[in-house]
């Protein structure tokens, strides 16, 4: 039993005259996104999401898919040349291209130390994949459900900690990790993967609007590392 709501499917359908993809209907869920605005209590989201994906990694995954990058699954090493030979390099240039802007050394040091990090070496588990505040809702001041999970595979849970870094605040993300029991290694390589969904773009670092929180989430992925 999972301790959030999640989608509920109805019914699903094929391809068909005017509409050429399959398609699905689920029970709908009251919520909006759930952006730290819109929650009450950040320390209760924080360890709630921690029991929500606890209780996700708990459920049998002996026949669940293994994730891929070719299919857009998160879930393989960071550094894996077979599933995922784009990640590396991708990430090098994304970071280069904020040179002038950040700190590129301390920057590339964040995802050096995830690569370097052991493998996970604990049965595969099931990941949702993304659990960013799009793909969360929340409802009267609490994060209520989990939705979207098109990125569910059975893999290494350091990818879900992307929840750490795109949702959670400096203050709450310590007692998010002591509820979920990660090691340092996990920790590291989530680390990591809050690096390649937060690394901002240039024009997000010269864009009024968005720029303050594009630094201060990467400040705090630096901070992280370094102590």
């Amino acid at each position: 039993m999972l301790p959030l709501a999640v989608p509920i499917p109805l019914a699903r359908g094929v391809p068909g005259e005017g509409y050429p993809f399959p398609w699905s209907i689920y029970r709908w869920l009251e919520g909006e996104n759930a952006t730290l605005d819109r929650i009450a209590d950040p320390r209760r989201a924080a360890i709630e999401l921690a029991e929500f994906l606890k209780a996700l990694r708990a459920i049998d995954a002996e026949e669940g898919p293994p994730p891929e990058w070719s299919n857009g699954f998160r879930g393989v090493p960071l550094d894996d040349e077979r599933d995922s030979p784009v990640v590396a390099t991708r990430m090098r240039a994304r970071i280069a291209a904020l040179e002038g802007l950040v700190d590129t050394d301390a920057v590339t040091a964040v995802w050096e130390s995830a690569l370097s990090a052991p493998e996970w070496d604990g049965p595969p588990v099931w990941i949702h994949g993304d659990p960013a505040p799009a793909n969360m809702l929340a409802h009267e001041g609490r994060l209520s459900a989990v939705i979207d999970f098109g990125t569910l595979a059975v893999g290494d849970p350091a990818c879900d900690l992307i929840a750490a870094w795109g949702f959670l605040t400096a203050e709450t993300r310590d007692v998010f990790r002591a509820t979920l029991s990660v090691d340092d290694a996990t920790w590291a390589r989530g680390r990591g993967w809050g690096l390649t969904a937060c690394l901002p773009s240039p024009s997000d670092l010269t864009a009024p609007a968005g720029e303050a929180s594009a630094r201060r989430r990467l400040d705090e992925l630096v901070a992280d590392l370094t102590g």
